[in-house]
Protein backbone atom coordinates (compact mmCIF):
# COMPACT_ATOMS: atom_id res chain seq x y z
CA UNK A 1 0.00 0.00 0.00
CA UNK A 2 1.28 3.47 -0.86
CA UNK A 3 2.39 5.49 2.16
CA UNK A 4 1.54 9.15 2.58
CA UNK A 5 4.19 11.82 2.17
CA UNK A 6 4.03 12.89 5.80
CA UNK A 7 4.58 9.33 7.03
CA UNK A 8 7.49 8.90 4.63
CA UNK A 9 9.04 12.12 5.91
CA UNK A 10 9.14 10.83 9.49
CA UNK A 11 10.34 7.41 8.42
CA UNK A 12 13.35 9.10 6.87
CA UNK A 13 13.86 11.64 9.66
CA UNK A 14 13.92 9.02 12.40
CA UNK A 15 15.60 6.25 10.38
CA UNK A 16 12.62 3.92 10.67
CA UNK A 17 11.98 0.75 8.70
CA UNK A 18 8.25 0.19 8.06
CA UNK A 19 6.81 -3.22 8.87
CA UNK A 20 3.60 -3.70 6.90
CA UNK A 21 1.15 -1.14 5.58
CA UNK A 22 0.01 2.20 6.91
CA UNK A 23 -3.31 2.04 8.75
CA UNK A 24 -5.35 5.20 8.27
CA UNK A 25 -8.18 6.24 10.59
CA UNK A 26 -10.25 9.40 10.63
CA UNK A 27 -7.79 11.01 13.03
CA UNK A 28 -4.33 9.52 12.39
CA UNK A 29 -2.04 7.33 10.33
CA UNK A 30 -0.20 4.46 12.01
CA UNK A 31 2.50 2.08 10.87
CA UNK A 32 4.51 -0.54 12.73
CA UNK A 33 8.23 0.11 12.32
CA UNK A 34 11.67 -0.92 13.46
CA UNK A 35 14.24 1.52 14.77
CA UNK A 36 17.75 0.14 15.12
CA UNK A 37 16.17 -3.31 14.93
CA UNK A 38 13.71 -2.69 17.77
CA UNK A 39 9.92 -2.66 17.16
CA UNK A 40 8.00 0.59 17.59
CA UNK A 41 4.82 2.28 16.38
CA UNK A 42 4.76 5.49 14.37
CA UNK A 43 1.60 7.58 14.68
CA UNK A 44 1.03 10.76 12.69
CA UNK A 45 -1.95 12.80 13.88
CA UNK A 46 -4.48 14.21 11.44
CA UNK A 47 -6.72 15.88 14.05
CA UNK A 48 -6.00 18.58 16.61
CA UNK A 49 -7.13 16.46 19.58
CA UNK A 50 -4.68 13.74 18.54
CA UNK A 51 -1.85 16.29 18.56
CA UNK A 52 -2.82 17.27 22.12
CA UNK A 53 -3.03 13.61 23.06
CA UNK A 54 0.53 13.15 21.88
CA UNK A 55 1.65 16.04 24.08
CA UNK A 56 0.01 14.32 27.04
CA UNK A 57 1.79 11.05 26.26
CA UNK A 58 5.07 12.98 26.44
CA UNK A 59 4.04 14.52 29.78
CA UNK A 60 3.21 11.11 31.28
CA UNK A 61 6.75 9.96 30.37
CA UNK A 62 5.82 6.29 30.37
CA UNK A 63 4.10 6.35 33.78
CA UNK A 64 0.93 4.34 33.22
CA UNK A 65 1.18 4.99 29.47
CA UNK A 66 3.25 3.72 26.57
CA UNK A 67 6.72 5.25 26.48
CA UNK A 68 7.38 7.95 23.87
CA UNK A 69 10.58 7.31 21.91
CA UNK A 70 10.39 10.42 19.73
CA UNK A 71 7.98 13.31 19.24
CA UNK A 72 7.82 16.17 16.79
CA UNK A 73 4.78 18.14 15.63
CA UNK A 74 2.02 15.67 14.69
CA UNK A 75 4.31 12.62 14.83
CA UNK A 76 4.75 10.28 17.77
CA UNK A 77 6.99 7.22 17.99
CA UNK A 78 5.90 4.81 20.72
CA UNK A 79 7.27 1.65 22.23
CA UNK A 80 5.56 -1.35 20.72
CA UNK A 81 2.86 -3.31 22.53
CA UNK A 82 4.20 -6.83 22.96
CA UNK A 83 0.81 -8.52 23.17
CA UNK A 84 -0.32 -10.82 25.96
CA UNK A 85 -3.13 -10.36 28.44
CA UNK A 86 -4.72 -7.28 26.91
CA UNK A 87 -8.11 -6.17 28.27
CA UNK A 88 -10.19 -7.30 25.29
CA UNK A 89 -8.63 -10.75 25.40
CA UNK A 90 -9.23 -11.05 29.14
CA UNK A 91 -12.94 -10.32 28.71
CA UNK A 92 -13.22 -12.86 25.92
CA UNK A 93 -11.69 -15.48 28.22
CA UNK A 94 -14.33 -14.80 30.85
CA UNK A 95 -12.09 -12.65 33.08
CA UNK A 96 -14.20 -9.49 33.06
CA UNK A 97 -13.75 -8.80 36.78
CA UNK A 98 -9.98 -9.36 36.70
CA UNK A 99 -9.85 -7.14 33.65
CA UNK A 100 -11.72 -4.36 35.46
CA UNK A 101 -9.28 -4.54 38.37
CA UNK A 102 -6.33 -4.30 35.98
CA UNK A 103 -7.86 -1.32 34.16
CA UNK A 104 -8.53 0.43 37.47
CA UNK A 105 -4.85 0.05 38.31
CA UNK A 106 -3.88 1.70 35.00
CA UNK A 107 -6.28 4.59 35.61
CA UNK A 108 -4.95 5.10 39.12
CA UNK A 109 -1.36 5.18 37.87
CA UNK A 110 -2.18 7.80 35.23
CA UNK A 111 -3.99 9.96 37.77
CA UNK A 112 -1.08 9.73 40.23
CA UNK A 113 1.56 11.24 37.90
CA UNK A 114 2.95 14.24 39.81
CA UNK A 115 3.62 17.76 38.66
CA UNK A 116 1.56 20.72 37.49
CA UNK A 117 -1.00 19.80 34.82
CA UNK A 118 -0.13 20.62 31.21
CA UNK A 119 -1.61 23.92 30.01
CA UNK A 120 -3.29 22.48 26.91
CA UNK A 121 -5.85 20.22 28.60
CA UNK A 122 -9.55 20.49 27.71
CA UNK A 123 -11.88 21.20 30.67
CA UNK A 124 -14.31 18.34 31.18
CA UNK A 125 -17.39 20.57 31.03
CA UNK A 126 -16.38 21.62 27.50
CA UNK A 127 -16.13 17.95 26.53
CA UNK A 128 -19.79 17.49 27.46
CA UNK A 129 -21.23 20.19 25.18
CA UNK A 130 -22.99 17.69 22.90
CA UNK A 131 -25.08 16.22 25.73
CA UNK A 132 -27.32 19.20 26.62
CA UNK A 133 -27.88 19.79 22.90
CA UNK A 134 -29.14 16.22 22.49
CA UNK A 135 -31.20 16.44 25.68
CA UNK A 136 -32.92 19.59 24.42
CA UNK A 137 -33.99 17.79 21.24
CA UNK A 138 -34.77 14.33 22.57
CA UNK A 139 -35.50 14.51 26.30
CA UNK A 140 -36.26 11.15 27.92
CA UNK A 141 -33.32 9.22 29.29
CA UNK A 142 -30.92 11.57 27.47
CA UNK A 143 -32.38 14.33 29.63
CA UNK A 144 -31.66 12.27 32.75
CA UNK A 145 -28.08 11.78 31.59
CA UNK A 146 -27.71 15.51 30.99
CA UNK A 147 -29.08 16.33 34.44
CA UNK A 148 -26.57 13.96 36.05
CA UNK A 149 -23.72 15.51 34.06
CA UNK A 150 -24.78 19.06 34.97
CA UNK A 151 -24.76 18.23 38.68
CA UNK A 152 -21.40 16.44 38.56
CA UNK A 153 -19.68 19.11 36.49
CA UNK A 154 -20.98 21.91 38.71
CA UNK A 155 -19.34 20.43 41.82
CA UNK A 156 -16.26 18.46 40.73
CA UNK A 157 -14.22 16.42 43.20
CA UNK A 158 -10.68 15.06 42.97
CA UNK A 159 -9.76 16.98 39.82
CA UNK A 160 -6.87 15.36 37.92
CA UNK A 161 -5.35 15.04 34.47
CA UNK A 162 -7.70 12.67 32.62
CA UNK A 163 -7.04 10.24 29.81
CA UNK A 164 -10.53 10.93 28.45
CA UNK A 165 -11.06 7.75 26.40
CA UNK A 166 -10.07 4.81 28.58
CA UNK A 167 -11.86 1.95 26.91
CA UNK A 168 -10.53 -1.60 26.60
CA UNK A 169 -8.94 -1.00 23.19
CA UNK A 170 -6.86 1.91 24.48
CA UNK A 171 -4.98 -0.18 27.04
CA UNK A 172 -2.45 -2.65 25.64
CA UNK A 173 -0.01 -5.15 27.10
CA UNK A 174 3.67 -4.15 26.89
CA UNK A 175 5.46 -7.27 28.05
CA UNK A 176 7.37 -6.79 31.30
CA UNK A 177 5.91 -3.26 31.63
CA UNK A 178 2.41 -4.70 31.82
CA UNK A 179 -0.76 -2.85 30.81
CA UNK A 180 -0.31 0.73 29.59
CA UNK A 181 -2.59 3.35 28.09
CA UNK A 182 -2.46 4.83 24.59
CA UNK A 183 -4.49 7.42 22.63
CA UNK A 184 -5.54 9.91 25.33
CA UNK A 185 -7.79 12.88 24.62
CA UNK A 186 -6.15 15.15 27.20
CA UNK A 187 -8.84 16.36 29.57
CA UNK A 188 -8.92 17.81 33.07
CA UNK A 189 -11.71 17.07 35.51
CA UNK A 190 -13.04 14.74 38.19
CA UNK A 191 -11.20 11.42 38.26
CA UNK A 192 -14.42 9.40 38.36
CA UNK A 193 -15.04 10.25 34.71
CA UNK A 194 -12.13 8.11 33.52
CA UNK A 195 -13.71 4.98 34.97
CA UNK A 196 -17.11 5.44 33.32
CA UNK A 197 -16.12 4.28 29.83
CA UNK A 198 -15.16 0.86 31.18
CA UNK A 199 -18.85 0.12 31.70
CA UNK A 200 -19.72 0.76 28.03
CA UNK A 201 -17.07 -1.62 26.65
CA UNK A 202 -15.64 -3.75 25.14
CA UNK A 203 -18.74 -4.70 23.11
CA UNK A 204 -22.52 -4.55 23.25
CA UNK A 205 -23.03 -8.09 24.55
CA UNK A 206 -20.58 -7.62 27.43
CA UNK A 207 -21.66 -4.10 28.37
CA UNK A 208 -25.35 -5.05 28.47
CA UNK A 209 -25.04 -8.48 30.11
CA UNK A 210 -27.60 -8.82 32.94
CA UNK A 211 -26.15 -7.79 36.29
CA UNK A 212 -22.79 -6.78 34.83
CA UNK A 213 -23.03 -3.05 35.44
CA UNK A 214 -24.15 -3.36 39.07
CA UNK A 215 -21.42 -5.93 39.76
CA UNK A 216 -18.71 -3.79 38.20
CA UNK A 217 -19.96 -0.73 40.05
CA UNK A 218 -19.27 -2.51 43.33
CA UNK A 219 -15.86 -3.69 42.13
CA UNK A 220 -14.68 -0.40 40.60
CA UNK A 221 -15.92 1.72 43.50
CA UNK A 222 -13.99 -0.45 45.95
CA UNK A 223 -10.87 -0.70 43.78
CA UNK A 224 -10.72 3.02 42.98
CA UNK A 225 -11.93 4.37 46.30
CA UNK A 226 -14.96 6.04 44.72
CA UNK A 227 -18.44 6.62 46.07
CA UNK A 228 -20.60 4.03 44.29
CA UNK A 229 -23.56 6.34 43.79
CA UNK A 230 -21.40 9.09 42.31
CA UNK A 231 -19.62 6.59 40.08
CA UNK A 232 -22.99 5.44 38.72
CA UNK A 233 -23.90 9.05 37.96
CA UNK A 234 -20.66 9.36 35.98
CA UNK A 235 -21.57 6.18 34.08
CA UNK A 236 -25.01 7.66 33.37
CA UNK A 237 -23.51 10.98 32.24
CA UNK A 238 -20.89 9.31 30.05
CA UNK A 239 -23.41 6.94 28.47
CA UNK A 240 -25.56 9.94 27.59
CA UNK A 241 -22.60 11.73 26.05
CA UNK A 242 -21.69 8.63 24.04
CA UNK A 243 -25.29 8.39 22.83
CA UNK A 244 -25.29 12.09 21.88
CA UNK A 245 -22.12 11.65 19.82
CA UNK A 246 -23.59 8.59 18.09
CA UNK A 247 -26.78 10.45 17.24
CA UNK A 248 -24.79 13.39 15.82
CA UNK A 249 -22.87 10.92 13.65
CA UNK A 250 -26.05 9.22 12.45
CA UNK A 251 -25.28 6.00 14.32
CA UNK A 252 -27.49 3.87 16.54
CA UNK A 253 -26.74 4.49 20.26
CA UNK A 254 -28.24 1.24 21.55
CA UNK A 255 -25.28 0.23 23.72
CA UNK A 256 -24.99 3.64 25.38
CA UNK A 257 -28.72 3.86 26.04
CA UNK A 258 -28.81 0.34 27.49
CA UNK A 259 -25.90 1.20 29.80
CA UNK A 260 -27.69 4.38 30.87
CA UNK A 261 -30.80 2.37 31.77
CA UNK A 262 -28.70 -0.14 33.70
CA UNK A 263 -26.92 2.67 35.58
CA UNK A 264 -30.24 4.09 36.72
CA UNK A 265 -31.43 0.64 37.83
CA UNK A 266 -28.17 -0.04 39.69
CA UNK A 267 -28.47 3.30 41.46
CA UNK A 268 -31.99 2.47 42.59
CA UNK A 269 -31.11 -1.00 43.79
Amino acid sequence: MRRSGVVDAYLRRWNLEPVGAVVETSSSRLVAVRRAGEPAMLKVALAAEEVLGAELMVWWAGRGAARVLAHEGPALLLEYGAGGDDPVGMVRRGQDDDDARALCAVVAELHAVPGPPPPFLTPLDRWFRALPRAAGRLGGIIGECAAAAEQLLAEPRDVVVLHGDLHHGNVLHFGERGLLAIDPKGLRGERGFDYANLFCNPDHATATAPGRLARLADLVAAQAGLDRGRLLRWVLAYAGLSAAWSIEDGAEPRTALAVAEAAIEAGEG
